[in-house]
């Protein structure tokens, strides 16, 4: 199948204009196939990691230290950075490994067909949450250095992303690429300037006690501030909707798969890590001249370092210019990613695909009302409660894969997300991960105490990485597959392993696609592709239910 000739196909008629185009460009909804992945490693890696360019790692960094002081922030900081890569090790190979995205992946892993839209929620939730926070610090620069009020700079920051998300992968690859370095080196100059030249700087940075005046570590703060930055672990799912693009995993490749895998996915959290440590950094650096409201915000960080090496013409312009690369980069990848997790759910519970554009702008308009009323302010209430659900739901899924699937071997060694094949709902994830959920917000909202408060993201994890083997022992693993023959003879995965590449004919759309993206038709001896399974409205081609 090429690009040129695609046209994919939505419910039992052919879709048509921009839906059908966009459906072949970002494989919507369904398995990337080999034919479209024709990026080296280091590219898909490149264009994934560009993504974490975004400004809001430094205001979370600064807010969590001038809060609780800088040993706690570091602490919090390494707590959850060690979390996120653990937990998100096994959902960026199973990406990588059979391309697909973090909703196909958690509809085989414990939720079921259905059961998945809950967290496509929580995800999209995430995006447009993000999305509003880089929007803000884009209009904070705005606002510096050209003047603009800040509604006006919410309205830019949110409709300049319009046309760059529009085309998908294809263009998203080149921005992330060849903006990359300049915002390398506008990052980290500043930095490498300010500690070699002011020795002082570090020791004012090493010694700050933070507003609560503790001064000391202690558990309750490190907590506090580690729930704040766990609110990041859901970025695993936008890491995913690049590494699923990754080529086929072969013996002349694996050396550059793996290193590609690893840095895009888990470890986009070492960078994170880093930037939010350099935003606590430059606010202690910033405080006694912005005062601590202004010192979290990334353009005020900025300005003052380039201050202290710039000529003072050069200043803001240079600040503003960082600031603006930096909020594209990741704002683009929160615009598509958020269109693709809306498009999925809206697509499952209404059998419609009304095509991506529709959610890029739905998503948009979600965010911009965050921005107009003025979210930054109370952005660690805000992130600090999302990460109890955001905590439960990747850690139900990585537990599903590395323990159900891997030791308990309940659950499916490859991951299935076509409709037919799995129950609607799937007790397993569903249970782990209300509970987990519901049970950590209940303590984050002083529900049970205020002493249990600060603990309310280690029971997020907790809560779903016990349940969710105890949940599988208890069912059995019944509820994984309702289907364990999907009708078709050619195998599912090649001689290595990978996704196999051979193509057949979607008889309701007549459009050819790669085996894993095809089942059998229960009306006809043909095969049906998965988005026109989701799309099947009286359910004429679903397998019927078979052990």
């Amino acid at each position: 199948m090429t690009q040129a000739d695609a046209k994919p196909a939505v419910a039992a008629e052919p879709a048509h204009g921009q839906a059908a185009s966009e459906t072949l460009e970002d494989y919507t909804l369904r398995f990337a196939p080999r034919s479209y992945r024709r990026w080296t490693p280091m590219v898909v890696a490149t264009t994934a990691l560009g993504g974490i360019a975004y400004m809001a790692d430094f205001s979370i960094g600064a807010g969590i230290g001038l809060t609780h002081g800088t040993g706690n922030a570091l602490a919090a900081i390494l707590v959850a950075a060690v979390v996120i890569f653990v937990t998100g090790f096994p959902l960026a190979y199973y990406a990588a490994r059979y391309n697909i995205d973090l909703d196909l992946i958690t509809r085989g892993s414990g939720f079921g067909y259905y059961g998945s839209v809950l967290t496509s929620v929580i995800f999209a939730s995430f995006t447009f949450i993000f999305f509003a926070l880089e929007g803000s610090i884009m209009a904070q620069g705005l606002k510096l250095g050209l003047g603009l009020p800040l509604w006006l700079g919410y309205l830019v920051s949110t409709v300049m992303v319009i046309p760059l998300v529009i085309y998908g992968m294809k263009a998203l690859s080149k921005l992330q690429v060849w903006t990359t370095p300049v915002w390398l080196l506008l990052m980290a100059g500043p930095l490498i300037y300010l500690v070699a030249t002011d020795p002082g700087s570090v020791d004012r940075f090493v010694s700050y006690a933070g507003s609560d005046g503790g001064g000391g570590v202690n558990t309750a703060s490190v907590l506090l501030g580690a729930g704040v930055c766990l609110s990041l672990i859901a970025q695993i799912g936008e890491q995913i909707d690049y590494l699923r693009f990754m080529p086929p995993k072969t013996e002349a490749n694996k050396r550059s798969w793996w290193t590609a895998v690893v840095m895009a996915g888990p470890g986009w959290v070492v960078l994170g890590a880093l930037k939010q440590a350099i935003g606590l950094f430059l606010a202690v650096y910033v405080l006694a001249e912005v005062g601590p409201a202004a010192a979290t915000e990334p353009i005020q960080q900025f300005t003052g370092a380039f201050d202290a090496m710039l000529p003072s013409w050069l200043v803001v312009p240079l600040a503003v210019v960082l600031v603006v690369i930096s909020q594209i980069k990741i704002n683009v990848t929160n615009a598509y990613s958020g269109s693709l997790a809306w498009t999925n759910s809206f697509t499952r519970v209404t059998k419609r695909y009304p095509g991506r554009m529709v959610f890029v702008l739905a998503n948009l308009a979600f965010a911009l009302v965050l921005m107009e009323a003025d979210m930054f302010s109370f952005l660690n209430a805000i992130l600090g409660f999302y990460s109890n659900c955001a905590i439960a739901w990747v850690v139900t899924v990585a537990t599903d894969i590395i323990v159900n699937k891997y030791l308990l071997k309940l659950s499916p060694h490859a991951p299935e997300f076509r409709r037919g094949m799995l129950h609607p709902v799937n007790p397993v994830g569903v249970v782990a991960f209300v509970a987990a959920s519901g049970l950590s917000i209940a303590m984050y909202f002083r529900v049970l105490g205020d002493t249990l408060q600060p603990y309310s993201p280690v029971a997020a994890a907790l809560i779903a990485f016990l349940l969710t083997p105890l949940m599988a022992l208890a069912t059995k693993g019944r509820y994984y597959l309702r289907r364990t023959d999907d009708g078709i003879d050619e195998p599912l995965l090649d001689a290595d392993g990978n996704p196999s590449a051979t193509t057949s004919t979607c008889h309701v759309c007549r459009q050819d696609f790669e085996r894993p993206d095809l089942a059998a038709c229960r009306t006809h001896d043909a095969v049906v592709c998965s988005l026109c399974l989701s799309t099947d409205r009286v359910g004429d081609h679903v397998l019927p239910a078979a052990h």
